[in-house]
């Protein structure tokens, strides 16, 4: 019986697509998005929900459910770097006080030219400083944060395309903010998810009460 030799596949080249029934194998170097944040709670995002009502064009709002004010982003982490961050956001947060935050006006990025974020302005004792420490923490262990000064703020929408701008507006909102989360970004084609890897409460006494009221057009 006359034996069949077969012939070895060739080898795939990089960036080549891999032949029908050979299996893929995920690259070890592979990073996540992550960022440490404060959530905005139901109450506040309600009313900054109907301000973004006002949007028209290529604007693309944020979803009510995932609006937050972001402490510091890490663009690519090891998975092996994600427990170090855990422990960063609990040494960090375990003595601090829940925070009194407060949203004020409106604002864009860049506000010259063709802006690409709308946003609104917030504030709170001891809000930078937590933001600082989280960067340094975060360097301390090897890993970038973006390269941008820290300007407190919840991003409303983000421009896809030619779209006007958002009269300025004017809030009067606030909230008690307990809890600081470490959170992954996945992005898709309908915009990034958002999925909360770690949380870490602020365990000193309560100070102040939160309230809401619905934003006002500023005189120009």
């Amino acid at each position: 019986m006359t034996k069949i030799k077969k012939t070895p596949r060739p080898p795939v080249q990089p960036g080549a697509t891999p032949q029908r029934g050979t299996r893929t194998v995920a690259p070890e170097n592979r990073t996540l998005r992550l960022f440490y944040a404060l959530k905005v709670p139901q109450e506040v995002a309600a009313p900054l929900a109907e301000a973004q009502r006002q949007l028209r064009g290529n604007w693309r709002p944020v979803r009510p459910d995932q609006l937050h004010l972001t402490l510091a982003y890490l663009p690519a982490v090891p998975p092996h770097k994600v427990n170090d961050l855990k422990r960063l956001g609990t040494a960090l947060t375990q003595d601090l006080a829940p925070m009194l935050l407060r949203l004020r006006g409106t604002g864009y990025f860049p506000n010259e030219g063709s802006p690409r974020v709308w946003f609104v302005k917030a504030e709170a004792e001891g809000l930078s400083e937590l933001a600082n420490q989280l960067r340094a923490g975060i360097h301390a262990l090897g890993l970038q944060t973006e390269d941008l000064p820290f300007k407190a703020h919840v991003t409303l929408a983000r421009k896809k395309g030619p779209a006007p701008r958002v009269p300025p507006l004017t809030f009067d909102l606030g909230w008690q903010a307990g809890h600081v989360a470490l959170i992954r970004s996945t992005l898709r084609k309908t915009g990034p998810i958002y999925d909360t890897v770690s949380t870490f409460r602020l365990r000193g006494g309560a100070s102040g009460q939160p309230h809401a009221i619905h934003p006002s057009e500023e005189t120009p």
